[in-house]
């Protein structure tokens, strides 16, 4: 099938051709299309064809499309490619090579190249089973409702499909804590974890949204008040392929939360606390070894500034590096910055030590603290600022602007 694309925005390869994804893709032969099926995929490719088959027959009554949007470093977009010649629907795929905002960039990719505004997000592992989309469609068509989540904890739903115990208490856990920390917002949802839910894409803001994991639905229902319904659905073993859960999308997740539900400021403080916690550290450790406390002052503050530039380049700024300095001039105004920062710091914690005689640890968590204000400030319009400003707004203007709008950013809600 041959499609018809105008856009704007960042570019994509999608089957073979290099266009763009920025508005929603129609087809050349009038054909309306009700529903688009969201796939995010990293090295599925064993699962790709059973996926399409599944999906086809649950939704023959809808006119639908499959979106594979894919971050594969294997051959999955061949595949997709393959299975889609010869399916009984429509199946693009987008194969991205950077993987802009992990699986909650991907979906948002997939809105925007979405032939129809009712988008179903479900994950190409099989854990999702397609046969459930028709009852998200069906609740969604009967009104009222932005937002159809699949639950696995809604009267009806299970859990199965969760490797152990352990990896239930943990999906529970995390469940109960992301409800305690929006417990208006989420108030109608059971399973706000949940990768395979139903949007009126109309009904969110596309541009507003930061993804920065695979939570893509708390993203969604954090930022704005969505009617939500829910309908349940039994969570499957995985059909082919390894299970991508890890240590590392767990702390993606904690920072996630903490970003939605803080503001920008505060994310950056988890991040300086982590490094100030650390720098104590190393600092009792050295002196306990018998290095002065100023030596080990100094080799703790090295330390640490490295760390929480990339930690605050990973995790807290990451939106805006596309339009400030390259990453190299980033750090070497970060650790600069910060190194005089330490210079003036020290001796100050020198003077509390001996004219206070109060203990250097007490000393440099006291001074790290006053440090925090100072160093989002400086990180906020300085190291992170865009590369031109508009002329327009004068620059005393323009930089506290910028100062409230990075404090609150991306979520105080």
């Amino acid at each position: 099938m041959k499609f018809v694309r105008e856009a704007t925005g960042r570019r994509a390869t999608i089957d073979g051709f290099v266009t763009t994804t920025r508005r929603a893709t129609s087809y050349s032969q009038g054909d309306i299309i009700d529903l688009s099926i969201i796939v995010p995929t990293f090295n599925e490719a064993p699962n790709v064809a059973e996926l399409v088959r599944r999906t086809a027959a649950a939704v023959a009554d809808i006119e639908a499309e499959i979106i594979f949007v894919d971050d594969s470093t294997d051959d999955t977009p061949a595949v997709i490619r393959a299975v889609a010649s010869s399916a009984a629907l429509p199946v693009r795929v987008i194969h991205r090579e950077h993987g802009l905002g992990g699986l909650g960039g991907a979906v948002l990719e997939g809105y925007r190249a979405a032939a129809a505004d009712v988008c179903v997000v479900i994950d190409g592992d099989l854990q999702h089973p397609p046969e459930s989309i028709p009852s998200l469609y069906a609740r969604h068509r009967q009104g009222e409702v932005d937002v159809v989540v699949a639950s696995r904890y809604a009267a009806g739903g299970a859990s199965k499909g969760l490797a152990d115990k352990s990896r239930v208490f943990v999906s529970k856990a995390a469940t109960a804590l992301t409800k305690a920390m929006f417990p208006i917002r989420l108030k109608e949802t059971t399973d706000p974890m949940t990768g395979f839910f139903l949007v009126d894409r109309t009904t969110i803001d596309l541009d507003g949204l930061q993804p920065r994991g695979f939570k893509i639905l708390l993203e969604i229902l954090a930022r704005k008040t969505l009617r939500v319904a829910e309908v349940p659905f039994a969570f499957a073993p995985r059909f082919a392929g390894e299970s991508k859960a890890s240590m590392r999308q767990g702390l993606h997740f904690l920072m996630q939360l903490t970003a939605l539900r803080f503001g920008k400021m505060s994310l950056f403080a988890v991040v300086g606390g982590l490094g100030a916690v650390a720098n104590v550290l190393i600092v009792w450790a050295l002196t306990q070894a018998g290095v002065g406390y100023i030596a080990s002052a100094i080799v703790a503050a090295e330390v640490t500034i490295i760390a929480n530039f990339l930690l605050i380049e990973r995790f807290v700024f990451q939106d805006m590096r596309g339009q400030a300095s390259g990453v190299s001039s980033r750090f070497a105004k970060s650790f600069l910055f910060n190194n005089a920062e330490a210079v003036i710091r020290i001796p100050i914690v020198a003077f509390m030590v001996s004219a206070s005689h109060i203990s250097v640890v007490v000393a440099t968590a006291i001074t790290l603290v006053v440090a925090f204000f100072v160093r989002f400030v400086f990180h906020s319009l300085v190291v992170y600022a865009p590369k031109k400003r508009g002329a327009a707004t004068s620059p005393v203007r323009s930089a506290i602007e910028d100062f409230d709008k990075q404090a609150m950013q991306p979520g105080e809600l």
